[in-house]
């Protein structure tokens, strides 16, 4: 009678079990954004199943996860709780297999995977590897001070169930965020294209106006960029732009916006900037360039830039596009003032 009765209770807690794992599955295949994903996955589990601890590991060089965290990084909660670690690290501690992994002995190798920016008391663990595009990328972890609450003798198939479904959604939530990307960014820099740009600088222009800021725009363009196609070919011009293309955004505020204009012409918007401070930001970023050739193959490619701004301290301006185009017309004069005043130096892609 008695294992008839210890039956039937396993068999509820079953039941029960496959339920809680349902209603996180059903929570996160709404979700098409990678932040709410991460938002409601993490709290669901932690909610549904009591767990202290839930987080996920990246592989670091993982392109999904590069942009997972690019577009989640207004999360706080997955900011608290993303770890990443290298690929031999990850494969070394779980191989390549999709199998779950519990653990409740000998953890320390373990304690790697967790994130830096909370303090963790860990007993047990289990570790759901997640894939995309059936690749790996890193894992769902759970742990907890109980040492009995992930048993290496417990059976893995419902955390195997919702790894699977949890992969499928974000390889569904992958493919919209790219698109969504694609829609809004040049594919070849990653900057915002032309036409998210002119929406931001319109919205910014009625900003400026309206609090009686200052608003800078910043034309650039690559000088003699055409030499570095015809000498090195295509693949050298398009690495040259990317890497200008990273540059800019790493010399740039966050406040700032950095966009690809069209073939080697790139716009800078820069808020509550004056059109000296904007100049002096274009200087700095100007001798950097010069000062660090992209190195290409057995070639140095050297880097030099031409801009012109525009500001809403001009009066005559009375709208975005009128200030893009003074940026514009600005840079035009700056080029053929150069080309008529400067003896013609030798190219600068060597």
């Amino acid at each position: 009678m008695t294992n008839i009765k210890d039956l039937i209770r396993r068999i509820k807690e079953n039941e029960l079990t496959a339920s809680r794992f349902q209603k996180v599955e059903n929570k996160i295949l709404s979700v098409l954004n990678f932040r709410d994903f991460f938002d409601v996955l993490l709290t669901e589990i932690m909610d549904v199943f009591k767990v202290p601890y839930v987080w996920i590991t990246f592989i670091e060089d993982c392109e999904t996860a590069r942009m997972i965290l690019s577009s989640a990084r207004e999360s706080e909660l997955l900011s608290e709780r993303v770890n990443l670690i290298s690929s031999s690290l990850f494969k070394g501690l779980l191989g390549e297999s999709p199998t779950p992994v519990l653990v409740n002995t000998d953890l320390k190798p373990y304690f790697r995977m967790l994130p830096e920016s909370r303090r963790y008391l860990v007993r047990s663990m289990a570790i759901s590897p997640i894939t995309v595009d059936g690749k790996i990328i890193g894992s769902i972890n759970q742990a907890d001070s109980d040492q009995g609450r992930f048993d290496p003798e417990f059976d893995t198939s419902l955390l195997e169930q919702l790894a699977v479904k949890v992969s499928l959604c974000l390889s569904n939530v992958t493919a919209h965020e790219k698109l969504l990307f694609l829609a809004y960014h040049d594919p070849l820099t990653g900057l915002l294209n032309r036409r998210v740009m002119a929406t931001i600088l319109k919205r910014e222009f009625g900003r400026a106006k309206r609090y009686s800021n200052f608003l800078s725009v910043v034309f650039i363009d690559l000088d003699d960029f055409k030499k570095v196609n015809d000498l090195h070919g295509h693949d050298a011009g398009d690495r040259l732009l990317k890497y200008v293309a990273d540059k800019l955004i790493e010399m740039t505020r966050e406040t700032d916006v950095v966009a690809r204009f069209a073939g080697d012409e790139f716009v800078i918007v820069l808020p509550e900037t004056d059109l000296a401070m904007a100049s002096s930001m274009l200087e700095r970023i100007r001798a950097y360039f010069l000062e660090n050739p992209m190195a290409y193959g057995g070639s140095v490619l050297s880097v030099s830039i031409s801009f012109g701004a525009a500001s809403t301290e001009d009066s005559r301006i009375e709208d975005s596009e009128e200030l893009l185009k003074a940026a514009d017309q600005k840079l035009y004069s700056v080029k053929q003032e150069r080309k008529q005043g400067e003896p013609e130096a030798p190219a600068p892609y060597i």
